[in-house]
């Protein structure tokens, strides 16, 4: 087991006070926070190179092209893809969705397709298929839950059937920490001839991802979620598929030729990339991805494990608080939603708040979700390898106390 302590020392903002407490940050599911090996990354970038990739013959562009495509060579080795050319940056997870959906989807879907979501799904991975069964035509079904939060094998053999055309899912749930049964979903879907967009943006911080033995076609996710600075997100594709879609987006980099009244594109991923790309986040993102490496998701997993576990029972053990999801460890990530009775989700996260812990409250966006549910909102607590025991500890403490900040019996 890795020493928590020492890693700490690599997190600067961890080691801060608010509200005259020592931060609990326990929001990592919404983004999670820099070590200094990236903060220097992003530093050195703009203080030794800061320039344009791909676009000049000068020692500085040179430079950043290099950089910027180590990045994605990097990215590639991480999730594991046959070419480099199937990895392309985006702004984060939304962007790469939203992508996906106008490309291949207004592309490839046709009046009466079905496209196949989970009722888990963030929202991101909601409004752009609805956009496109509407433009097109399609039908949209969602795989429920059971009281558990998962999604049962009988649900995924009903709605996946021959009329599906697209399978987008989440590998973990961001609102209730459900890690779903990706392995057969995707069996189904491409047993019935759908394309499979997996979003792994709570799952690639946490645990090995491999697109050769998930088998997906598409995947996405944020890099702000591991490490990396936010505004730098990747989308991996099937080269076969990203050759046959259009692009997204126009203009300078993703061109070919241009003439007065056409236009050729660039080769993959350039095709996809247009305009002037994050070329910090990029680096920042590749020296994320060998800080987690040097970590080591067999350590991750164990002071994940080990965390969720021990808050699972403290919570249990508090008559008032209800556990949103999963209440073992079966097939969860360290993602713990839950609701305090007679107190809005939103009050719990400021009294918390006043005791140094961060939290998360809301619907998460997954307003579809919280209506399953018949929840209007929970609060959220999620930990990263960075977090300890002790930050446990304070948070039990400071919830057993938050009922009694309103008037009611603790």
């Amino acid at each position: 087991m890795i020493n928590v302590d020492e890693i700490r020392k690599d997190f600067p903002i961890l080691s801060q006070k608010i509200n005259d407490k020592e931060l609990v940050y326990l929001d990592n599911a919404a983004t999670t926070h820099k070590p200094l090996e990236v903060l220097n990354a992003i530093n050195n970038y703009y203080t030794e190179i800061n320039a344009n990739p791909h676009r000049g013959a000068h020692y500085l562009s040179v430079k950043a092209t290099e950089k910027y495509e180590g990045a994605r060579e990097i990215v590639r080795e991480f999730i594991n893809a046959d070419n480099s050319c199937e990895v392309i940056f985006t702004k984060n997870a939304t962007e790469a969705l939203n992508l996906l959906a106008y490309s291949y989807g207004m592309t490839f879907i046709n009046e009466g397709d079905e496209i196949v979501l989970s009722i888990l799904e963030h929202h991101s991975n909601i409004i752009p298929w609805q956009r496109v069964a509407k433009a097109k035509g399609a039908i949209i079904k969602y795989m429920y839950i059971d009281k558990d939060g998962r999604i049962p094998k009988e649900e995924i053999n009903l709605k996946i059937t021959d009329k599906t055309k697209i399978v987008a899912i989440s590998h973990i749930s961001n609102a209730i920490g459900v890690i779903n049964p990706i392995n057969h979903i995707i069996s189904e879907a491409h047993k019935n001839g759908a394309k499979v967009v997996l979003d792994v943006s709570q799952s690639a911080p946490h645990m090995k991802i491999d697109v050769k033995k998930l088998n997906c076609d598409f995947m996405v996710f944020s890099g702000h979620k591991m490490l990396a600075p936010m505004g730098i997100g990747v989308l991996y594709g099937r080269k076969s598929l990203l050759e046959e879609i259009p692009p997204f987006l126009s203009g300078g980099d993703m061109i070919e030729y241009v003439s007065e009244q056409n236009a050729t594109f660039a080769e993959l991923p350039y095709k996809f990339e247009a305009g002037t790309q994050n070329v910090e986040g990029a680096i920042g993102l590749s020296v994320a991805i060998d800080y987690i490496q040097k970590i080591g998701f067999e350590n991750i997993k164990n002071i994940e494990e080990e965390l969720t576990k021990y808050a699972l029972e403290k919570m249990k053990e508090i008559p008032y608080v209800t556990i949103i999801g999963p209440k073992n460890m079966e097939n969860r990530s360290s993602v713990i939603s839950f609701i305090v009775e007679d107190v809005h989700p939103h009050d719990v996260a400021s009294i918390l708040d006043n005791y140094g812990i961060a939290i998360r409250s809301g619907h998460h966006c997954a307003q579809p979700l919280m209506k399953y549910l018949e929840v209007n909102a929970t609060s959220r607590i999620s930990f990263y390898f960075y977090n300890k025991k002790e930050d446990v500890d304070k948070f039990i403490e400071a919830l057993k106390k938050v009922r009694g900040w309103l008037g009611y019996e603790s």
